[in-house]
């Protein structure tokens, strides 16, 4: 089982100082800043995924996360250098699609097969997913001559006729890249259709699209429909969708990779699940900058509270929680200054019990990752780019031994 993590160009600063909150003035951002797979060694995951959306945005959108000169650079290098993919020691595979997430409000797809084609050759990259409309529907009852499913189903007929053409211009053109082919769909049934057509035009990797809203029982569902289908030699991957307690289930049914952000967006996006341990996960110790926090900015400004008063209590907080991480001071010391500077950025949130948890467990600790080691209780404050995009690469690889350990891999259990 392969789990690729998809790019968004996240990457840490390694000359940030957690005191001062400064950068090295002569760091270069693309030069001197880490992927996750430089910082976590060996890599938790087995390639990149990489969204032309991302890297070139759509016509009428700024969804791109590439400047001009990174794109550039990505066409002119190739990806493998562009990612420093050979400078580690396990080899990463890189796999391109086209984001559909991000035209889902579009009538057609913005990218011709011919561009998306010269996208995946041009940077490099070892496999290539067909152009694809996503359908955000789950309705098993619904059949495809329905009037309901019109529009479902004019999307899965255009899904499958941009893989028609990606298939025989790919083999027309002999393409170094591995071609897989999308399935779309509402319900098992027009799952399983769509894999019989792709497997018809030739495909024998195809990615499963469209499921990332889906609860487990309803994904399983679908691939229990196209195991009455699927050939033998049919790989499935797939897209966005990470459930790794199902994954050695998931397996059973043909699937041999799958991509999510999963893992590291949690650590910044989620209410509550923002630092993985192996077993369970922690609510991050939310220490927001002064000058950085809407609400708190809107309370000084109308003056319930002075600015030189907030900042004593950011810094208290901060203060107290590192003399912790050091065992200068209890729970209680930590869990007070924390709670008081709560209160005044977001006297609507409660989450002293979910702190205590967090400060009592101490699971930073126990972690032996490259981050958790260098930077101590530094990764569990959800506070700026820096520590936050750091814990989502700690929670990459507790995932990583999360996915070993239920496919069996993981020695150290």
């Amino acid at each position: 089982m392969k789990f690729f993590f998809p790019d968004s160009q996240d990457q840490v600063d390694p000359t940030f100082n957690f005191l001062t909150e400064e950068r090295d003035p002569f760091r270069v951002r693309q030069r001197d800043d880490l992927y996750a797979h430089e910082v976590l060694k060996p890599p938790p995951f087995n390639g990149l995924l990489v969204s032309k959306a991302i890297v070139d945005g759509t016509a009428g959108s700024s969804t791109g996360k590439y400047t001009l000169p990174q794109r550039h650079r990505l066409y002119r290098e190739g990806a493998r250098k562009f990612f420093r993919l050979d400078n580690g020691s396990a080899p990463l595979k890189i796999m391109g699609d086209c984001g559909a997430f991000s035209y889902v409000g579009e009538e057609y797809p913005p990218y011709t097969v011919e561009e998306v084609i010269g996208f995946y050759e041009g940077c490099g990259f070892d496999y290539g997913i067909s152009v694809d409309h996503v359908i955000f529907q789950y309705e098993p009852k619904v059949l495809r001559t329905d009037e309901a499913a019109k529009e479902w189903v004019r999307r899965q007929q255009i899904t499958l006729n941009l893989a028609a053409e990606f298939w025989q211009r790919c083999t027309a053109s002999d393409v170094h890249f591995t071609p897989l082919g999308v399935t779309q769909g509402w319900s098992p049934e027009s799952y399983a259709y769509a894999v019989v057509e792709l497997q018809r035009i030739g495909y024998r990797r195809i990615a499963v699209g469209g499921m990332v809203p889906l609860k487990t029982k309803e994904i399983l569902a679908c691939l229990r429909a196209i195991d009455d289908v699927r050939e033998p030699d049919t790989q499935l991957h797939l897209l966005g969708i990470s459930r790794v307690d199902e994954i050695p289930t998931f397996a059973g049914h043909g699937v041999k990779s799958f991509d999510s952000t999963s893992p590291f967006r949690q650590a910044f996006k989620d209410d509550r699940d923002n630092y993985y341990a192996l077993d369970r996960t922690y609510v991050a110790l939310r220490v927001p900058q002064v000058d950085g926090n809407a609400k708190l900015k809107a309370r000084i400004r109308s003056g319930e509270i002075s600015q030189g008063r907030a900042m004593q209590l950011e810094r208290a907080a901060l203060t107290r929680l590192r003399e912790f991480d050091r065992g200068e001071v209890d729970v209680e010391v930590a869990l007070e200054a924390l709670v008081a500077y709560s209160e005044v950025w977001d006297g609507k949130a409660d989450r002293s019990s979910q702190y205590r948890d967090t400060l009592e467990n101490r699971p930073w600790q126990a972690c032996d990752c490259s981050i958790c080691t260098k930077a101590g209780i530094e990764t569990i404050i959800f506070r700026g780019a820096e520590r936050n995009k750091r814990r989502g690469f700690h929670n990459l690889h507790v995932f990583g031994r999360r996915l070993r350990r239920q496919l069996g891999d993981d020695d150290r259990d």
